[in-house]
């Protein structure tokens, strides 16, 4: 295959998909289809959109990406897109270390293109509401987490901006005349990810009582298996460990349970039935 025809099919069969989360203007909605269209992406994928007709603000932003991008729009849950993609949340507030795990650790768009670069996975770029952006309940949700270096004093960018921004850094993802690395690896399948962490929910009911450090574990985890890319093969080591994991904490609780059974029958002098 020629360089031009390796450019013009692109590089590998990757889905990159943009996701608003409840955006509050039409605007911006079409300036984010427009960054798309610049930047090599026209999959837009929206979570509770305002009404977007062609007579409204988004149209008359969206330039070129009015003929694709927008009309071709999705409205989605949130839930959907955990399901089906590698997700990438953006926040402009940030936690400093890892006492504050929700919103930490996070990368920066060049740093996250570096991370992408190299992986073989379907991934959803997760902007959130234009005053507010993503809750700490999305974000707990998320495999990572992105914010766009900015002037401390005032780190909270417009909606459209910030997506503008992050597209322009990770366009070598997208568009063809950027070759990407060879592919080191491919990423398991969300599905298989997602039962890992089902598994892992599993295991921590039984081995954590109380319900706060269950959660931060879980955030934990999912922060983590987000970002080593795991293989289908190491995530279904990974289940299948915590899944035996689960099943002895289980058998020995149920041991102990009749080991205390059967003292206490011996001790009301009435033995326990066989």
């Amino acid at each position: 295959m020629s360089d031009a025809d390796e450019r013009e099919g692109g590089h590998d069969d990757r889905e990159f998909v943009v996701v608003v989360v409840e955006p509050e203007t039409p605007g911006n909605v079409g300036t984010i289809a427009r960054a798309m269209k610049n930047f090599g992406l026209t999959d837009l994928k929206l979570v509770d959109p305002p009404e977007i007709d062609r007579d409204s603000e988004a149209y008359g932003f969206a330039g070129h990406a009015r003929e694709d991008v927008l009309p071709n729009a999705d409205t989605v849950t949130l839930e959907e897109i955990i399901e089906n993609y590698h997700t990438v949340g953006t926040t402009a507030i940030t936690g400093e270390d890892a006492r504050r795990h929700v919103r930490y650790p996070f990368k920066t768009p060049a740093e996250l293109r570096e991370s992408l670069a190299t992986v073989d996975t379907d991934t959803a770029l997760v902007f959130g509401r234009e005053g507010t952006g993503l809750n700490n309940e999305e974000l707990a949700q998320l495999d990572e987490l992105i914010s766009i270096p900015a002037n401390p004093d005032y780190p909270v960018m417009n909606l459209g901006q910030a997506a503008t921004v992050t597209l322009y850094e990770l366009r070598s993802l997208f568009l063809d005349e950027y070759q990407l690395p060879d592919v080191e690896h491919e990423r398991a399948a969300e599905p298989e990810i997602e039962r890992f962490y089902e598994q892992f929910g599993s295991f921590l009911a039984e081995a954590e009582s109380r319900d706060h450090k269950r959660e931060r574990s879980e955030r934990l985890i999912r922060r983590l298996v987000g970002r080593a890319h795991p293989t289908s093969k190491e995530v279904t080591t990974l289940t299948g460990v915590f899944r035996r994991a689960t099943d002895l904490m289980e058998h020995a609780d149920h041991s102990e349970r009749e080991r205390t059974g059967d003292r206490t029958d011996e001790r009301d002098g009435e033995p326990r039935a066989r």
